[in-house]
């Protein structure tokens, strides 16, 4: 029988010590997760003992009309952020692919600032710089959520234009030439060649910022007013009162929605989609006349 070699140093699935070490890891991050989501169901108002299975606290959930209000609320926040972000990151993106240009550390510097910095940093200063340049207050639905909408393009951009821009690092320029050479203009190449290979990392990035956006909560907190609620603020003060299957099954939904989210992003940068074609070919443009091509003929 022959004799089982000793795990080497790369090996780590067949360590037992560190199989433990990660199944403990992901107990403690996920079963407060799983908790919650399972008590969401509780026929129980103080939600301490299982006492049974019910929907009821799903139906006071969606009958709750500050609830739903918060919650339109941050869906159009995250629409909002996420359409702007995505066009500010991809244009960004590109730009620093394909140009060389004085300072261009010093910019992707400071595009990953949003990254690193704690966000509570981040959300004090943007409540100092609103309230430096005397932002309105007051405004009628939906422009009253404008400092919100600002503040969530802040720090959701970068991630699309780092997503972006690791996408276009695979990308063959001789393409673009090859399309030029066939007569195809600037637009041209950017729409049928360019755009079709950043559409993947486009989407995903874009799914990435509308999480980020519908989940944030201390950025959230410092740049809203006391007229504007969203959702995580409201589950955060339903909570102040006690963990209720109500506050359960609100968040139960904001986890479904983000969960699907990333499970979409996550799927448009698989391998097999990166290496998707780029897109139909420029038969219905007519390539520009060659003159010389003509003369000879």
């Amino acid at each position: 029988m022959p004799r089982r070699e000793p795990p080497g140093p790369l090996d780590y699935s067949r360590r037992l010590w560190l199989r433990a070490w990660l199944a403990a890891t992901f107990i403690f991050l996920y079963a407060p997760i799983v908790i919650l989501v399972a008590f969401s169901f509780n026929d129980s108002r103080r939600n301490i003992v299982w006492q049974g299975f019910t929907l009821d606290y799903y139906g006071r959930a969606w009958r709750n009309a500050s609830l739903i209000e918060a919650f339109s609320n941050s869906l159009v926040i995250a629409l909002l952020a996420t359409l702007i972000s995505t066009a500010i990151g991809a244009l960004l993106a590109l730009a620093l692919w394909r140009f060389r240009f004085p300072g261009k550390p010093l910019v992707e510097g400071a595009m990953a600032l949003p990254i690193v910095i704690p966000e509570i940093c981040m959300g004090v200063a943007l409540l100092a710089f609103f309230s430096r340049i005397g932002w309105p207050t007051g405004l009628p639905w939906p422009l009253n959520l404008g400092a919100i909408v600002a503040g969530h393009v802040a720090f959701c951009f970068p991630f699309v234009a780092i997503v972006v821009r690791a996408r276009m690092a695979g990308f063959d320029r001789a393409l673009e030439e090859a399309s030029k050479d066939l007569g195809a203009g600037e637009w041209q190449t950017f729409r049928y060649v360019t755009l079709p290979y950043m559409r993947p990392g486009l989407i995903a990035g874009a799914l990435l910022a509308m999480t980020l956006s519908l989940d944030d909560f201390v950025i959230t907190f410092f740049t809203s007013g006391p007229e504007t609620l969203t959702f995580p603020v409201k589950v955060y003060s339903m909570v102040r009162f006690g963990a209720t299957p109500e506050v359960n099954a609100a968040s139960t939904i904001l986890i479904m929605v983000t969960i699907v989210l990333t499970v979409i992003a996550m799927q448009l940068q698989r391998p097999e989609r990166a290496a998707a074609p780029l897109a139909e070919p420029l038969a219905n443009d007519q390539p520009a006349p060659d003159p010389a091509r003509e003369r000879l003929a």
